[in-house]
């Protein structure tokens, strides 16, 4: 009887036990549940970045159909002259701002591409990881410097110094901003192409290296191919960073929109112009002030296709391992 007792007691206590966090649950559930909103929370953020996305665009889009309301979509894609704040006869041929930003692009990439796949390679398959924790993060640094700082570092020290090589270069020219973006540019090539070779598996280095070959032929004829689409891809996404800097062209680049391949004297790209009439040098509502809506439009198709090149690329020459 006693042990029955005993039996029916610590029994009893248990149910109890067991009754008590049945209802503590309960009481948990029907408390405020914060996990409950967090998809919410973040589903408001993902539909802000979309609605701010298309209220950009439709912006552009508005405004752009008013200033071809005033000049013809023709006359903007084929003429040659630039001169929207001319009193007599004013002309809005984009190839002229085109033709800057080309320069600009083109020997920015003939400085940050050799460079920034170079110090890719050393630091995915000749540096030391000590080595490369190091000079990696000192590397990206430059991605952190001011744009304006840039700008006046092409002006007065790059500039002077080409002139005392080339006394033919103008203090404006294409070629001083042009040699800075390449700089600019260099720790988003490097960076992104040294994380595509990284990726590639030491399988494939082990299996080139059983076959007799060098570290070099390794690096140019097994990671570089197996690494193709990181690479590009982060060549064109430079590039389109390249098309759409603003500072450094403005600073040191000039305001003189001219349609030729010169690259030795003052240009004026896409972006300098916008900043140019940003400034105050157009009213409100003219045609001169709706003009800076059709170059952002067209340099936003410009960044827009480089993006879409760049996915392509990737999905194109993707190797799965």
């Amino acid at each position: 009887m006693f042990w029955e007792g005993v039996f029916k007691l610590a029994l009893g206590e248990q149910k109890k036990s067991i009754g008590q966090l049945i209802e503590e649950k309960k009481q948990r559930n029907n408390r405020f549940n914060f996990e409950e909103i967090v998809p919410y929370i973040l589903l408001f953020t993902a539909i802000v970045s979309v609605l701010t996305t298309i209220g950009i665009v439709f912006t552009l889009i508005l405004e752009t159909f008013e200033f071809f309301s005033r000049v013809s979509i023709v006359d903007f894609l084929t003429a040659d002259k630039w001169y929207p704040f001319a009193a007599d006869n004013p002309s809005y041929g984009i190839t002229a701002l085109i033709s800057g930003t080309l320069k600009v692009t083109v020997i920015a990439a003939l400085v940050a591409v050799p460079i920034g796949i170079a110090a890719a390679i050393y630091l995915s398959e000749y540096a030391s990881e000590r080595t490369r924790k190091v000079v990696k993060p000192i590397l990206e640094i430059l991605a952190g410097v001011p744009t304006i700082v840039y700008g006046f570092f092409a002006l007065t020290f790059v500039t002077p110094l080409l002139r005392e090589r080339f006394p033919a270069i103008e203090m404006f020219n294409a070629v001083s901003p042009g040699i800075v973006v390449g700089i600019m540019i260099i720790p988003m090539i490097a960076s992104l192409s040294e994380d595509a070779m990284s990726s590639v598996p030491n399988s494939i280095r082990e299996g080139a290296f059983a076959l007799g070959s060098t570290k070099l032929e390794t690096t140019f004829k097994v990671i570089l191919p197996a690494a193709i689409s990181g690479i590009m891809a982060s060549i064109v996404l430079a590039l389109s960073r390249a098309i759409g800097e603003t500072m450094i062209v403005s600073v040191a680049g000039g305001a003189t929109p001219i349609l030729s391949w010169d690259i030795t004297s003052s240009i004026q790209t896409m972006t300098a112009y916008i900043v140019q009439v940003s400034t105050g040098d157009a009213g409100y509502g003219t045609t001169i002030y709706y003009s800076i809506y059709a170059v952002g439009t067209t340099l936003f198709i410009f960044t827009l296709l480089m993006n879409l090149l760049a996915q392509y690329i990737s999905r194109k020459f993707r190797e799965v391992y």
